[in-house]
């Protein structure tokens, strides 16, 4: 490939660049629902499965527990999760929706045509996008 080094040839630049637009992106969507986009995240993971514990929220995430803790601690402050031990194992936190963390999924429903109408994708379009994402994904090491 010729000017293989070139910063503009390069996925990782893309990606980077790619990761911090889509974020600036969400931010004034996510803001009428109270949430950053990691915490959005994270709700994302607690309507598909509540409670489940840190460490499998954080693996879902990607992320490490030790990042994700502050974000479910402020979630908690808002009322939106609950942060329990398990009787059976104390070292186990759990995070549960509250019934208000449950009722923001009706709001956040609109979320993604939002999304898609300030980038003008389709959602085709935006699953092709995910897909061809799909090396990049779940591969940390």
């Amino acid at each position: 490939m010729e000017d293989s080094l070139k910063l503009e040839n390069q996925v990782c630049f893309a990606l980077v660049t790619a990761a911090r637009n889509v974020v600036s992106i969400y931010r004034p969507v996510l803001e009428p629902l109270g949430l950053t986009h990691p915490q959005y995240l994270v709700m994302l993971a607690l309507w598909e499965e509540s409670p489940r514990s840190l460490g499998a929220l954080a693996s879902e995430l990607a992320m490490e527990p030790a990042t994700l803790s502050p974000l479910v601690k402020r979630l908690e402050a808002q009322g939106r999760v609950a942060r329990t031990r398990r009787t059976d194992d104390e070292r186990v936190l759990d995070i549960a929706l509250t019934e208000e963390g449950a009722a923001l999924r009706t709001a956040a429903l609109e979320v993604p045509a939002k999304i898609m109408a300030r980038v003008g994708i389709d959602e085709r379009a935006l699953i092709a996008l995910r897909d061809g994402l799909a090396p990049f994904v779940g591969t940390r090491e």
